[in-house]
This record gives structure tokens, C-alpha cells and sequence, in this order.
């Protein structure tokens, strides 16, 4: 037998006021009538879902396990009716992806008008092909990559650049004192992101430079590199986003010496009938928004 759901519906309303009198009000049910209605619910479940004292209903283990499920499905219900009605839309949750090893202090700026909306967020994190999977079957609204998703394997999917920014060499002041970049690239070690499109970059500079790295550490998460850098461990390669905190506090600097290499940023969507009403505003270029 499947479960009845207007029996759970039911329970659900005296749970949540604790008095049968009033739930059966609000309900504009007879009181024999909803009291029937929990019984061949308890009947169907095989457990006692309150304890009656008097007028006072009072939730058993069973009841409060069955009052979780029941508040769950009912507000996925809610979710459904608010994603399909344009006047709802804006209670729906926003589902994000983002690469595992993309900075955290970039993913807040990102979210600033989901925060600012007191929008209900659900953020993932994974490696690209994972997402942008989970993005073609509607299980994620947006995914926040560094490089856009190849073509041939996702035709469909549409990349916004929302953000491209200069990567450059920040570490402690000791490790700065040098006269040019490439005595300063030959002199110090470099902490160095796996990120493809920096590597890059940074591979085809020393080159130009003729320089041989000192590589201190080559690391696919940006928080680990926050971490080295401020342990001294060496000059870590990235966007000043990334270590944004250090730099405003004086504990880290940025080389004076411009590396001619940007990273960019990009949020990947799928069309949809039914898109979260922020996506638009997400997919816009944040100098647009605001000012990083």
C-alpha cells in the first residue's frame, strides 16, 4: 500500500499546532473526522505518532521521525509549485557548482545577489566533468569554471565570461627585494596552481625569460595555497583575489613586476524553460556588478 498523503497532510497540521481542536479549524474539518484520518495513518506506519494528554497532542519518536519526512516532502512540493509560477520563482533554491580547486574568496563575490536575496543556496563542489554533467541533467543552475566546457563534449552548455583578472606573484616582503622579475623568479620559489590557463601562462614566461623555477609546491587547491604562501614556503602565482585577506592585512605583497598572464572566469549554464530568476544577474560580467 502506498503511502496516503492527505492523512500525512493531516498530521502534519495537528503536529505542528499540538491540539487537534484548532488543526481540525484550520483544516474546516470535524475533529472525529481528522482524528480518524491520523489513526489510519498510524494504522498504515504501525506506530503511534502521538500521545494524547488531554487536549494536547504530543509528538511520539515515531511522530517526530514522521513530522521530519513529512515537513521535507511538503516543502520539496512548495519548491516545485515555486520553480513553475513566475510569482514563486524567486523562493526556489540556487544550485551551484564550482571546481574544487577555484578560490574561495571569488565564489563570495559570485554569490553577492544570492546572499543580498536571502536566497536559499546549495553549493557543490567537484571536478569539472562532474559538474557540468550534473548541469546538463538540471541538477545544478550554474557552474563556475576557469576554462569553458570543450565543445564536442558539451554543445548545448553556454559559457559567460564573467571575470578575468591578472595573476600575479604575492609573497612576504623578504621575498620580494629583487631588482627584476626574472632575478626575483630565479632567486625565489614559486608556489604554482595546477590550474591549466595559469600554468600556462606561467610555463610560457619563464620561457621568454629563460629562467629555471624554483617550484616549492604545485597545488590544485586555491585555500592550500593561501596556506603556503603564508608559511613563507615561497611566491605563490595567482590572482590577487585569491589571497585578498593577506594583502589588505600586510601579511603578504604583490611583486611590483606584471607577468602578462590573466586568469578568466566563467559561469556555464544550460537553456531552460524554468531558469532561476538570479541566473540572469549571475551571468553578467562582475565589473558590471561590482568591482572585485
Amino acid at each position: 500500500m502506498r503511502l496516503n498523503y492527505h492523512h500525512l497532510r493531516y498530521f502534519q497540521e495537528v503536529a505542528h499546532e499540538g491540539n487537534l481542536t484548532r488543526a481540525a479549524a484550520r483544516l474546516n474539518l470535524s475533529q472525529s473526522a481528522l482524528s480518524t484520518q491520523i489513526r489510519h495513518l498510524e494504522d498504515r506506519l504501525g506506530h503511534a505518532l502521538f500521545e494524547r494528554t488531554g487536549r494536547t497532542m504530543i509528538l511520539t519518536e515515531a511522530g517526530r521521525i514522521a513530522l521530519d519526512h513529512a515537513d521535507r516532502i511538503f516543502d520539496v512540493g512548495a519548491d516545485l509549485v515555486a520553480t513553475l509560477t513566475a510569482g514563486g520563482a524567486a523562493k526556489a533554491p540556487l544550485r551551484v557548482g564550482a571546481l574544487s580547486t577555484l578560490s574561495r574568496n571569488f565564489q563570495l563575490r559570485f554569490l553577492q545577489p544570492a546572499l543580498a536575496g536571502n536566497v536559499d543556496l546549495i553549493l557543490s563542489s567537484g571536478n569539472s566533468q562532474t559538474l557540468l554533467r550534473a548541469l546538463e541533467t538540471l541538477a545544478l543552475d550554474v557552474v563556475l569554471l576557469t576554462d569553458p566546457p570543450p565543445r564536442d563534449t558539451f554543445p548545448s552548455l553556454v559559457a559567460h565570461r564573467i571575470a578575468e583578472q591578472p595573476v600575479g606573484l604575492h609573497g612576504t616582503e623578504r621575498r620580494l627585494r629583487h631588482h627584476s622579475l626574472a632575478a626575483l623568479l630565479g632567486a625565489e620559489p614559486v608556489i604554482l596552481p595546477t590550474e591549466s590557463s595559469i600554468r600556462t601562462g606561467f610555463d610560457s614566461l619563464v620561457a621568454r625569460l629563460g629562467v629555471t623555477p624554483k617550484i616549492a609546491a604545485t597545488v590544485d587547491d586555491m585555500a592550500m595555497i593561501r596556506l603556503l604562501a603564508r608559511e613563507d614556503l615561497g611566491l605563490a602565482v595567482t590572482p590577487a583575489v585569491v589571497l585578498a585577506d593577506e594583502l589588505a592585512q600586510g601579511v603578504l605583497a604583490t611583486a611590483p613586476f606584471p607577468l602578462d598572464v590573466v586568469e578568466s572566469f566563467y559561469a556555464v549554464t544550460t537553456p531552460r524553460n524554468f531558469p532561476h530568476p538570479l541566473l540572469g544577474q549571475l551571468s553578467e560580467p562582475l565589473d558590471d556588478r561590482d568591482t572585485l
